[in-house]
């Protein structure tokens, strides 16, 4: 009988990193969950994150404490808690302006991580939830930065020397929030237990959503292109 693909799952707890994760455990993989705590506002993600993992059968389910990557970037951007900066709510900022919840290098040393536990394991894949609606202000999400890394990982690792490179699968890179959201339906994600906001009002592991930030806006039309209720809870 033939074993199944290993494969690690990048899972924030959010939308689309759930999505993945229910698509990854339907292809038959064996799943190992990587989350990061790295001083983010909405950390209470974390929690969902647990509770996906374990929902769809992941081997393991890792938290790996990026505190210092919290303390080196708070200046550069608006998503963690040590930042001066609030995040943006009701924004208009233009197509392909990076906006300030961008983190520098958090996908990089995110799929660095995923890669050394990937060697380890001897996965042949990492699965990331980066899709298209993100990737003309965020860098780290545009399909090119994913090859590059795919490379990379083939040049660096004795896996990729040996002729077994890993593959780096984001299948949800040119789907809109509404594909996302009915495919993730489709596969069983219960989307009321997944944490997307920016900046929720947190009085438990449940938060509520202040249905303001970019995230919260995104994350409700794909809800309303989907044609089905949205089950966020919001302030």
């Amino acid at each position: 009988m033939t074993e199944p693909m290993r494969a690690v799952v990048l899972l924030s707890g959010g939308l689309d990193s759930t999505t993945v994760l229910a698509l990854a455990a339907a292809e038959g993989r064996e799943t190992y969950a990587l989350s990061f705590r790295y001083g983010q506002r909405h950390e209470v993600e974390l929690a969902s994150a647990a509770r996906q993992a374990a929902r769809f059968g992941a081997r393991a389910h890792e938290v790996v404490d990026l505190a210092h990557l919290g303390r080196l970037v708070a200046a550069g951007t608006s998503l963690l808690r040590a930042s001066s900066e609030a995040v943006p709510k009701d924004s208009t900022a233009g197509d392909g302006e990076i906006p300030s919840t961008y983190v520098p290098a958090r996908n990089t040393l995110f799929l660095a991580y995923a890669l050394g536990w990937a060697e380890v394991l001897g996965a042949g894949e990492i699965w990331v939830g980066v899709n298209a609606v993100d990737y003309s202000g965020y860098p780290d999400c545009r399909p090119q930065f994913l090859q590059a890394f795919e490379r990379l990982a083939a040049e660096a690792t004795r896996a990729g020397v040996e002729g077994k490179p890993l593959h780096v699968r984001a299948p949800l890179i040119s789907w809109s929030k509404g594909q996302i959201v009915q495919a993730g339906l489709d596969a069983g994600v219960d989307y009321a237990d997944t944490v997307s906001c920016y900046d929720p009002v947190v009085a438990d592991d449940r938060p509520r959503a202040c249905g303001r930030c970019d995230s919260c806006r995104l994350r409700r039309d794909g809800f309303a292109a989907a044609g089905v209720p949205d089950p966020t809870r919001y302030v």
